[in-house]
């Protein structure tokens, strides 16, 4: 169903397959691949939390998927705290999204006037590939500005504001019901709690 990109379906099948399995993070990820296609945000969030929290045998997939999210929502707090506790679960271990990671966190210090932090995340740009280029250039640019401070005169950073200021569990959704493409399933958004519980995010960075 997802070659012949029927997402509803998807969505049906891989919720049966989660409850059958409900500490399975693999089955926890598909399902919120299939809400983030449905654009379902919240509870694509909420299934890669648990994914996370049930330990994600995949490779730690869940955060930097979390991440991506939040970065779509425009939460950059929350993906900062993500892709933070991500790289420290990923040391000694080489993961596709380091680099993103890297570069997310760069740019997140450096808008906040963070110069060593957003250094040291530029120079692990460096070392990797497919974010060099940006890693290169985020370091030049901080130099400028360091050169800046070194002569009086005040940078000014444009901060992003983000209106959550800690990292917290998606909200639930409110009380309605989703009918799945042209089918007879309706779901209550009881039972769609009761699919994948709502966790408090807590991250010891």
């Amino acid at each position: 169903y997802e070659i012949l990109k029927m997402p509803y379906y998807c969505l049906y099948y891989y919720k049966q397959a989660q409850e059958l399995r409900p500490s399975d993070s693999r089955m926890l990820v598909a399902l919120g691949e299939s809400y983030e296609r449905l654009d379902k945000i919240q509870d694509a969030m909420k299934c890669f939390w648990k994914a996370h929290c049930v330990g994600d045998i995949d490779g730690g997939i869940a955060l930097p998927k979390l991440a991506k999210l939040y970065e779509k929502t425009n939460e950059v707090d929350q993906a900062a705290e993500a892709y933070t506790q991500y790289i420290l679960e990923s040391q000694e271990m080489d993961r596709d999204d380091l680099g993103n990671a890297f570069k997310f966190l760069a740019n997140y210090h450096l808008k906040r006037n963070m110069l060593d932090e957003a250094y040291e995340y530029a120079m692990k740009c460096t070392q990797l590939a497919d974010v060099m280029e940006e890693g290169r250039a985020l370091i030049k640019e901080i130099a400028n500005l360091r050169g800046l401070a070194d002569t009086g005169v005040v940078p000014t950073i444009m901060v992003m504001e983000d209106d959550q200021s800690s990292f917290a569990a998606p909200p639930s959704r409110s009380a309605h019901q989703t009918t799945s493409g042209g089918g007879n399933n309706t779901t209550t958004a009881t039972e769609q709690e009761n699919e994948v519980e709502p966790v408090a995010l807590s991250f010891n960075t």
